[in-house]
């Protein structure tokens, strides 16, 4: 059992996410229960290039502070949507770990979260994904709300993830069972 903390990058996690405060809350208290219990806390970060919101060099880049990682943590970075992605090199230190269970949460619903949980699945990985621990920003076709509510209600539900809730999480990190 793994917890990954995707994108949650100070230019991509602040109060303009949907349920912002929830999410934060949620993901720290997630993020606590794993170090409690021995389970590994691993964060992927997104890195768009120089001169963007989220280049490597900028402090955007950084993950925000409630959600900072411990010395020792790992870290993976991306340029594409999917944390698991070849480039990343995170399927194969899974696997060298043994790893089938992941707690996904992170930024944004819509994009690097959805094609994170759909890479995962097709992997072979058992993809969970509590409540309120993703979210995302207004896009051209859904508004935030709407966007949280459909992949986390429709899209990923009994087809890509198993959507627990907060509670369940805690369970799981501290047992091994939902």
């Amino acid at each position: 059992m793994i917890l990954l903390v995707v994108d949650t990058q100070k230019g991509c996690f602040n109060e303009g996410l949907y349920s912002f405060e929830t999410v934060r809350n949620n993901i720290k208290q997630l993020i606590a229960v794993a170090r409690e219990n021995s389970v590994e806390v691993v964060y992927v970060q997104h890195d768009d290039g120089p001169g963007t919101e989220l280049d490597k060099s900028a402090d955007n880049y950084e993950i925000y502070e409630d959600l900072a990682p411990r010395g020792g943590e790992r870290r993976f970075e991306k340029n594409v949507n999917s944390a698991f992605h070849p480039m990343t090199g995170l399927t194969e230190y899974l696997r060298s770990k043994g790893e089938k269970d992941i707690i996904a949460v992170g930024v944004s619903t819509d994009y690097c979260m959805d094609a994170t949980i759909k890479s995962g699945f097709e992997k072979g990985f058992n993809m969970y994904v509590p409540s309120y621990t993703n979210s995302t920003f207004d896009n051209p076709y859904f508004d935030k709300e709407t966007a949280y509510r459909y992949f986390n209600e429709f899209m990923w539900k009994d087809r890509y993830a198993k959507i627990i809730t907060v509670e369940q999480a805690v369970s799981l990190l501290r047992t091994g069972k939902v």
